[in-house]
């Protein structure tokens, strides 16, 4: 309890929600980006950063409480502790309500897009063995970082390690692994990876020698990855479950997070884009095939799905868990570069082409349209260029897949200037407790 005001402490009135995971507020005529308040209330805070245009601060004191605050269920969580979550001291409506506010600004500011913005909770899938309360336990993929041996979270914008023993949104089955309570010397950082639909489990440790890490005996049996496989052998991986197929996700790739994200986001997609028998489409920065196999698995025989992934693994993977699927080609680039020479013929570094439709294509690699397009970059977005080509190559629908408010709306401005018009917007609570939400944009044609 802050009783007397120190020279960085402020007394504020927080106004509106900010991206990021903030509220704003004004102190002598300067913006002050707040963590740890709710909109409407009166607080102390104490200046954690100074810049020339606006400071950063933590409320240390609450002196008008929301109604929409609730104590925080983590005890790692506040001013000064860990980093992870952004939202604990709020309820999960209130939560929701403020993400929805982010996205709304965000479209308007940058893509001059007004939109009412609704976040739609992930539900927990109904048949996992051990069901968290609501907010907690989602996350299947945790990153902890390690000092001296010992397993913590990094705090807000800092590399100091918050030591903890728990994690309250990791996923039952990473917590089970015993990951935070044991030493683990040589180690830099320990990633515990779990399964909600297979029960795998994978721990990924990073350090300058991996092979040099001493791993303590685990709670229960995991898979390890310690430093680069042999030539010619595998990652260890984990097995998800999405519509009945099961997809090889190898070492640390990319899977969404929440239990409940991937078969969600493949119904949304499939629902937003409307695939008709025989199309052709194109599912960029593909990660391990989730879209591309939804969207194929619906296409049916006589069309053609073509994924584009830049990273070797993730495309690996692609091709096992779709390998079944003879109207599938999976591309191996940076989208930037495939998309070019898609569109304009050229040949691709696709090692598995095949003749589809008839059309004289053959393959990914001389398709020059696409009825629809799925695309999930990374938080940086598409960027201007990999819009450009590809609102020449679409011709129906685009579907918009992303974790970053800001660069999505940026991208949709992009595509507006194009003649490309928002027909959809859905938002996602697939990260109860922190600042991010998950959303999907359909454009088409204008």
């Amino acid at each position: 309890m802050v009783t007397e005001l120190e020279p960085d402490v402020l007394e504020l009135e927080v106004g509106n929600v900010a991206n990021g995971g903030f509220c704003v507020a004004r102190h002598e005529g300067r913006v002050v980006f707040v963590r740890h308040a709710l909109p409407g209330e009166r607080v102390r805070a104490r200046v954690t950063d100074r810049t020339k245009n606006f400071l950063r601060a933590d409320a240390v004191e609450i002196i008008e409480a929301s109604p929409d605050r609730v104590p925080a269920p983590c005890p790692f969580a506040g001013p000064g502790r860990c980093g992870g979550c952004d939202w604990q001291h709020a309820s999960l409506p209130a939560q929701r309500k403020l993400k929805a506010a982010v996205v709304e600004e965000q479209l308007q500011r940058l893509a001059g897009i007004t939109r009412t913005v609704t976040v739609e909770e992930v539900p927990y899938p109904v048949d996992s063995e051990v069901t968290p309360p609501p907010g907690l336990g989602w996350r299947t993929r945790v990153q902890f970082s390690v000092a001296s041996g010992a397993v913590g979270l990094r705090r807000h914008r800092s590399h100091d390690i918050e030591p903890v023993d728990e994690c309250l949104i990791a996923h039952p089955g990473v917590e089970l692994m015993g990951i935070e309570r044991k030493r683990w010397p040589g180690a830099s950082g320990v990633e515990g990876i779990v399964s909600a639909t297979t029960g795998d489990r994978l721990v990924v440790l990073r350090g300058r020698d991996r092979r040099k890490i001493r791993v303590p005996r685990l709670d229960v049996p995991v898979r390890l990855v310690r430093g680069k496989p042999e030539p010619g052998a595998g990652l260890p991986y984990v097995r998800e479950e999405v519509s009945g197929r099961l997809f090889q996700v190898s070492g640390s790739g990319f899977w969404q997070v929440h239990p409940g994200a991937a078969q969600l986001l493949a119904d949304a997609v499939l629902d937003a884009l409307e695939p008709k028998p025989g199309d052709i489409a194109l599912d960029l920065y593909c990660g391990v095939g989730l879209f591309t196999g939804v969207l194929a698995d619906r296409i049916g025989p006589e069309g053609l799905v073509v994924g584009v992934e830049s990273d070797g693994q993730a495309v690996r993977d692609a091709r096992y868990n779709l390998r079944d699927l003879p109207n599938v080609s999976i591309e191996r680039g940076p989208v930037e570069e495939v998309v070019a020479d898609l569109e304009f013929g050229r040949a691709s570094s696709s090692s598995r082409t095949q003749n589809k439709r008839g059309t004289g294509h053959h393959g990914g690699s001389r398709v020059r349209r696409a009825d629809v397009v799925v695309l999930d970059p990374p938080r940086t977005g598409a960027g201007r260029e990999v819009v450009e080509h590809i609102t020449r190559l679409a011709d129906r629908k685009i579907a918009y897949v992303s974790c970053d408010p800001a660069t999505l709306a940026r991208d949709l401005a992009y595509f507006g200037e194009r003649g490309w018009t928002l027909e959809t917007f859905r938002a996602f609570d697939a990260f109860p407790m922190t600042q991010h939400v998950e959303c999907l944009a359909t454009l088409v044609r204008g």
